[in-house]
């Protein structure tokens, strides 16, 4: 028994009273949402592709759709034809629709009639190496580019001297051609880049000898540029109107200058931080006092509190990177401190360490605390014996536990 069909109108999600531009719109949204291209392998979008194009294929005809106002899915049982389950879609166009459509998936955009106007040149890109100092507070460099200049001979028309361009006979000068396929749909008709004239309009068949028909000389020039404070490793900076020559009048594109940054052996960056360590002696670290700090901006001095601990983190305020709205507004600096041990020490400094280590309660190694406390329980030991021999030790009246008085 054959599926009841769905009503038309139903399909689409339109009412009956929708005009042409609701019902194409309903269509174009149910055609991009089960399009088979974007559903593989999904029996069931394909089904409802095929029955949405079934319902534009009629309603979008004025007198398909009177007819299937009159009589239903009646109207049209047993037409032959290349549709789906004997539908006949010939009659349907969707050109438009599926220009649309196709072009959204690979990327093409809408196939659209566009005017043979100005177009802006093509963007240029190059590189500079700068140092990080540089970065921070901006610089000038100069670079070299390979631009194209108007050829002098033709005067920028490509054309010999005593010619002229002449107006393509493929695109009729409009620099787009039509082309025309056709799919199980009908026909689509697909609005191009001339192929011949590569969308200019215009043919140069006796070309000038000095550019070649191009109308340009490529020259190499240097430029000075401006290195705004604060760029960063891999951002870039705008030269306007000194890249390819636009198209049909169009201005010139632009070049952007990529910024390479070189490494620093001190400071290390994260957005508009700087980031450094210093060392600290240990006898600073443990008594305070004044220390120098190198930042972008020079040395500086700073107090270091008495007892500081090794990676002790300290922050100088607006000692980092200016920012790219304001240069005034900068980052910070922090810094890490660590405590340096000292591999090499003279004989008096190292006696000094000794009396210090004693001073402060602790030995200098395991060794000599073993040997100390070994002869801290000799001598107990020892006393313990010449106490009991000479009768000191006594009974506790109550417990009986002997008690020793110890010397």
């Amino acid at each position: 028994m054959a599926e009841q069909k769905r009503d038309y109108y139903e399909v689409l999600g339109v009412d009956k009273q929708a005009d042409d531009a609701a019902i194409k719109k309903a269509y174009r949204a149910l055609a991009k949402k089960y399009h088979p291209d974007m559903n593989p392998g999904d029996a069931e979008a394909e089904k409802k592709f095929k029955e949405a194009s079934e319902a534009y294929a009629v309603l979008s005809d004025p007198e398909k759709r009177r007819q299937y106002d009159q009589f239903g899915h009646s109207a049209f049982d047993g037409g032959a034809g290349g549709g789906f389950g004997g539908f006949d879609f010939n009659g349907a166009d969707f050109g438009d629709i599926f220009g649309d459509i196709f072009g959204d998936f690979f990327g093409g955009g809408r196939s659209r009639s566009r005017n043979n106007g100005p177009m802006k040149g093509a963007n240029l890109r190059t590189s500079v190496r700068i140092t990080f100092e540089e970065a921070v507070f901006g610089c000038k460099k100069e670079i070299e580019l390979t631009v194209k200049e108007t050829c002098k001979t033709c005067n920028g028309s490509g054309a010999r001297k005593g010619s002229s361009p002449e107006t393509c006979s493929k695109c009729g000068g409009k620099g787009q051609a039509v082309f025309s396929r056709n799919t199980f749909f009908g026909t689509v008709r697909d609005v191009q880049t001339c192929p011949d004239c590569q969308g200019t309009g215009k043919i140069i068949k006796d070309k000038c000898p000095d550019c070649r028909g191009t109308g340009y000389i490529p020259m190499k020039k240097r430029y000075s540029v401006d290195i705004p404070a604060g760029i960063d490793n891999g951002q870039s900076t705008r030269m306007p109107g000194l890249g390819e020559p636009g198209v049909n009048g169009g201005p010139r594109g632009d070049v952007l200058i990529e910024v390479i940054v070189g490494r620093h052996p001190i400071f290390q960056r994260q957005d508009f931080d700087i980031f450094s360590t210093v060392p600290l002696s240990y006898a600073v670290a443990a008594l305070g006092g004044e220390i120098l700090i190198d930042t972008v901006d020079g040395k500086v001095i700073y107090d270091v509190k008495a007892g500081t601990q090794t990676d002790t983190k300290i922050r100088l305020r607006g000692k980092g990177v200016p920012s790219w709205r304001n240069k005034d507004v900068r980052g910070d600096h922090y810094v890490t401190l660590v405590v340096q041990v000292p591999d090499k020490l003279k004989p008096e400094a190292k006696e000094l360490l000794r009396k210090f280590d004693e001073l402060t309660g602790d030995t200098l190694n395991a060794t000599a605390r073993m040997t100390a406390s070994q002869e801290s329980k000799d001598e107990a030991k020892d006393n313990g014996s010449k106490d009991g021999k000479d009768g000191k030790d006594s009974k506790d009246g109550k417990d009986g536990k002997k008690k020793k008085f110890w010397k």
